[in-house]
C-alpha cells in the first residue's frame, strides 16, 4: 500500500508540529542562525548570569525538538525520501555543533564551591533546576576542564563509529542466503528470520536458523573487532572521567544504585530453574527428543490469535486497561482519535513501532498494524510510553519533564500487564488461556531473563577488556555460550550458532542498556498487581509516577507507585508470576 491510499485518520499529523516543510526550512534557518550560547562563556558565576543561560538553552532547546521531532517523523513516513533524510542530517549536524559551543557549561559550574551550588538550591528561582543543581554536585569530581569537554563532546561521532560499522554491516552488507519460502526463493532478511522462527514447519525454521548463523560466521572476526571497539569507547570514556568501572559509570550517569542491578541478577540467578522447567515443557508440548534454540520461539499453542481489526483492537485495549480509570482511557481515546497515531504499513515507511514525545506537543506513535495477538498488545504498549510523555510533560517543566530510559519500558509494561490478565479472566476459551499464559511467560523469557542474559554478557566482557583481556570471536563466543548454558538449562542443545548470538544483537552498542527492559518489566508487573488488588489508590500513586518526569531518581520515582527495586522481594514477586503462569499452563495441558 502507498502512503497516498491511506485514509487521513489512519495517518498522525505533523501538521500539528509545523504546518509545511517550508515552515520547517524558515524555523531551521533561524534556528541555526541564533545558536549563540557561547555568548555566555565565562559568565556563569552569579546567580543571575547563570538563570538567564537556563533561559536561553530551554528556548533554543525547545526549537530544536520540535524541528528535530517532525524531520524524524517525516523520514519515518518513508524512508527512501532523501529529502528528509537530508532534513534529519542537518538537525543532528546542529546538535554536534550545540554540544561543542555549550562544552563550557559543566565545567563552569562545577568550578563554584558546593557552598555556593547548595545555595541555588535554597533559592525559589532555581526550584525547577533543584534536581539537576543535586546531580551537578555529584558529578564535579568527574567533570573535566571545558577544553577537555569540548574535546570529549567533538570526539562523540568519531567514537561512535563501532556503531556505524554495525549497522553498515548488519543492515547492508550482510551476506544472508536465500532460501525457498512459500513457494518462492527469496532472499533471508532480518524480519524474514523472525517470522521463519515463530512459524510451524521445523525444518524452515533449522534451515534458516543454519543459514542465518552462517553469514554471520563469515565476518565473525570483523564483527569481534567491532565490538571491541566499541567496549574499548566505554573505557576510554571511563578512563578520561576518572571512573572505577564501565558499568559503574553508567549507572551513575542513570543516577541509579547499583544493588538494582545487582539485585536483578541474583533473583534472575534464583529463577533460572524456572526458566529450565519451561524448557522442559516446550519440550514436552512440542514432542521432541531434542530441542534447538530455533524451537523455543513458536507458541505452543496453535490457532488462537487474536485477529481483530485495528477499531477491535482499541475496543479490547480500552477495556483491559480501564482499571487505570476514566481520565486515562480519555486521554488514550484522544490519542486515538486526534492524529497521534501512524497506523497502516505503507511502502517505505519505518517498520516496528515507538512512541515519541515532545514537550509542548502531544505524543506521537508509530505502528505498523497487522491482525495479530502481538500488534493489539502494541497498541497499549506504545500508548504506555505516549500517556507517561503526556504527563510528565503536562505536570513537569521543560528541565524535568524528560523521563529517563531507566523508566521508559515501565508505563508500557503496565500496560501490557493489564490487558493480559483481563483477558486471562474474561475468556472462557481454554485454548485462548493456553495461548495467553504461553504468551506471557515467553514475554518474560525474552525481557527479563534474555535481557539479564544480554546485561551479564556485557558486564562480563567489559570486565575481561578491563583487565587487559583481548576480545576475539573465540572468546566472546566461548562467554556468550556459557552463558547461554546457564540460562536456557539442559533441555535445550547449545551449539556453535547460538555461541555466536552476541554478534547479532545491536543493543550491545548501547552499552548497559538491555538491564533495563529486565527491571522495566519486574517494576510493571508489581504495579500492576498494586492496582488491581488496591484500585484507585494505587492508581493515584502510579499517576503520580508518570507525572514525576526526572524531578527525582528515576528509582524513587518508582517507588512511589509501589515498585522498589532496591529490594529483592520486588524482582521474587515478578518471578512468582512466571512460576504462577508456567502452573497454570501445565494443568491446562
Amino acid at each position: 500500500m502507498e502512503r497516498k491510499d491511506v485514509p487521513e485518520h489512519y495517518k498522525w499529523r505533523t501538521s500539528d508540529i509545523f504546518a509545511s516543510d517550508e515552515a520547517w526550512e524558515g524555523a531551521f534557518a533561524a534556528l541555526e542562525s541564533s545558536l549563540a550560547l557561547a555568548q555566555y562563556r565565562g559568565t556563569l558565576n552569579t546567580a543571575e548570569n547563570i538563570l538567564a543561560y537556563f533561559k536561553a538553552e530551554e528556548d533554543f532547546t525547545l526549537k530544536f525538538l520540535k524541528i528535530y521531532l517532525y524531520a524524524f517523523l517525516k523520514h519515518d513516513e518513508d524512508v527512501r525520501d532523501t529529502k528528509y533524510s537530508s532534513y534529519l542530517g542537518k538537525v543532528m549536524s546542529l546538535n554536534t555543533r550545540l554540544a561543542a559551543e555549550t562544552a563550557f557549561v559543566t565545567p563552569e559550574l562545577t568550578a563554584l564551591p558546593d557552598e555556593t551550588l547548595k545555595g541555588f538550591l535554597a533559592d525559589k528561582q532555581f526550584k525547577d533546576y533543584d534536581y539537576m543543581l543535586k546531580r551537578l554536585i555529584a558529578r564535579k569530581k568527574y567533570v573535566l576542564s571545558e577544553r577537555e569537554e569540548r574535546i570529549l563532546a567533538l570526539s562523540g561521532e568519531a567514537l561512535d563509529v563501532p556503531n556505524d560499522v554495525f549497522e553498515m554491516l548488519d543492515n547492508a552488507e550482510l551476506d544472508l542466503p536465500s532460501m525457498e519460502y512459500e513457494g518462492r526463493e527469496i532472499s533471508l532478511s532480518h524480519g524474514l528470520y523472525s517470522v521463519i522462527m515463530s512459524g510451524k514447519d521445523r525444518a524452515k525454521r533449522k534451515e534458516a536458523y543454519e543459514k542465518y548463523y552462517s553469514a554471520y560466521r563469515k565476518i565473525l572476526g570483523t564483527l569481534a573487532v567491532t565490538y571491541a571497539g566499541n567496549v574499548k569507547r566505554d573505557i576510554f570514556y571511563k578512563e578520561a572521567r576518572g571512573f572505577d568501572s564501565c558499568i559503574g559509570r553508567s549507572m551513575f550517569e542513570e543516577d541509579v544504585d547499583r544493588a538494582v542491578y545487582d539485585n536483578l541478577v541474583a533473583c534472575v540467578h534464583k529463577g533460572m530453574p524456572l526458566m529450565h522447567h519451561y524448557m522442559e515443557v516446550r519440550k514436552r508440548a512440542m514432542g521432541l527428543d531434542e530441542m534447538y534454540m530455533y524451537d523455543i520461539y513458536p507458541s505452543l499453542v496453535e490457532d488462537a490469535e487474536l485477529k481483530l481489526s485495528y477499531e477491535e483492537a482499541w475496543d479490547l485495549v480500552l477495556k483491559g486497561l480501564s482499571p487505570l480509570g476514566e481520565e486515562y482511557i480519555s486521554l488514550l481515546k484522544k490519542g486515538r482519535d486526534e492524529g497521534w497515531i501512524d497506523v497502516m504499513e505503507t511502502e517505505g515507511k519505518r517498520s516496528g513501532a515507538y512512541s515519541i514525545g515532545m514537550y509542548g506537543c502531544h505524543p506521537y506513535v508509530l505502528l505498523n498494524y497487522q491482525k495479530t495477538t502481538h500488534d493489539v498488545f502494541t497498541i497499549a504498549h506504545e500508548m504506555g510510553h505516549s500517556l507517561h510523555s503526556y504527563y510528565s510533560n503536562k505536570n513537569q517543566p521543560f528541565v524535568k519533564s524528560d523521563y529517563t530510559i531507566f523508566v521508559a519500558e515501565v508505563a508500557s509494561t503496565v500496560n501490557e500487564v493489564l490487558l493480559l490478565k483481563y483477558l486471562l479472566k474474561t475468556t472462557e476459551d481454554r485454548t485462548l488461556k493456553k495461548y495467553l499464559l504461553n504468551y506471557f511467560m515467553d514475554m518474560v523469557r525474552t525481557t527479563l531473563f534474555r535481557q539479564t542474559q544480554f546485561a551479564e554478557f556485557e558486564e562480563k566482557a567489559h570486565e575481561m577488556a578491563e583487565g587487559g583481556e583481548p576480545l576475539n570471536k573465540d572468546n566472546l563466543s566461548a562467554l556468550y555460550l556459557g552463558l547461554n548454558q546457564s540460562y536456557y538449562g539442559p533441555a535445550v542443545v547449545h551449539d556453535e550458532n547460538i555461541a555466536i548470538e552476541w554478534a547479532r544483537i545491536p543493543h550491545f552498542y548501547r552499552s548497559f542498556y538491555v538491564y533495563k527492559y529486565a527491571t522495566g518489566i519486574t517494576a510493571a508487573i508489581c504495579i500492576a498487581n498494586r492496582i488491581l488488588k488496591e484500585g484507585e489508590a494505587a492508581v493515584k500513586e502510579y499517576k503520580k509516577f508518570l507525572s514525576g518526569g526526572c524531578s527525582a531518581d528515576p528509582v524513587s520515582l518508582l517507588k512511589i507507585a509501589g515498585a522498589d527495586l532496591t529490594k529483592e522481594a520486588t524482582f521474587a514477586s515478578a518471578m512468582d508470576e512466571f512460576k504462577d503462569a508456567l502452573e497454570q499452563f501445565e494443568k491446562l495441558a
